[in-house]
């Protein structure tokens, strides 16, 4: 059995659950300590079945309460060397972590973990494809400007993708955010429009991906039923149905609706 589920979403904070029958890791912890511990609680996760924490990159919306998590907890985290560089250097670890360096592929007892590179503007970002026993795959892919070639080459035929659809263009660019931080966004390192998401979802679709979770709404440039039906008119020009064809889900900031089981 693979089970998945996007705790928190959003600037305010990142952490997706991702697990078996019998284990687990988190991809980020975005909020507090607590707050992540109470979230598990309530979709009846055992904290201690929790074997890995993985890193995507060191802004603050996806590692707020890891420094705590991994040493109140012992879990061993994973992130790309220059995160792990930028993580010490903005003393946001300590010593009490037990934090390795993610190299392409590892084994996290049942679970094969292959990791790519996205874009974004960080010291570095990954993304992450999960293969469970039974060979079901959940990936994640957010924080992306665009996705990158690396991206598709490891994500064809997921099962299933946490994939950012993180703003609507005409918000963004009308919105009352600074030009620069607009700029910022809607650049090859910044994050993925809700069009950009849907056109991936396509290729996804077309290669064997059935279930599309909407990650990393912003919720100043984005309404969760504009993200969507952008991803439903999208995959709708391939002929597919919702419900018939693929399964959509959008995340919410705050987690409300149990896990997603395979």
């Amino acid at each position: 059995m693979a089970k998945a589920c996007q705790l928190f979403s959003g600037s305010s904070g990142n952490s997706i659950y991702i697990g078996s029958a019998s284990s687990g890791v988190l991809v980020d912890v975005g909020v507090s300590a607590r707050r992540c511990e109470y979230a598990l609680n309530r979709i009846g996760v055992d904290i201690g079945s929790i074997k890995a924490v993985f890193i995507t990159h060191e802004h603050r919306d996806h590692i707020a309460g890891l420094r705590v998590f991994a040493s109140k907890h012992k879990i061993p985290v994973f992130a790309e060397p220059k995160t792990i560089e930028e993580l010490y250097r903005l003393d946001l670890i300590d010593g009490n972590v037990n934090i390795n360096e993610m190299g392409r592929n590892v084994e996290i007892l049942e679970l094969g973990v292959q990791s790519f590179y996205n874009s974004h503007d960080s010291a570095s970002c990954l993304g992450y494809r999960f293969t469970l026993p039974g060979g079901r795959s959940i990936s994640v892919c957010t924080d992306t400007g665009y996705i990158t070639d690396d991206a598709k080459a490891a994500l064809a035929g997921t099962d299933m993708i946490f994939l950012e659809s993180n703003h609507e263009i005409s918000m963004l660019e009308n919105g009352a955010y600074p030009y620069p931080l607009k700029k910022r966004i809607l650049s090859p390192e910044g994050h993925l429009s809700n069009f950009a998401a849907g056109e991936y979802a396509k290729e996804l679709l077309l290669s064997g991906t059935t279930r599309f979770v909407l990650s990393h709404l912003s919720r100043e440039n984005n309404v969760p039923e504009v993200a969507r039906q952008s991803a439903v008119a999208a995959l709708g020009e391939l002929g597919a149905k919702e419900n018939s064809d693929y399964r959509l889900y959008v995340s919410k900031p705050e987690n409300d609706g149990g896990l997603i089981v395979l």
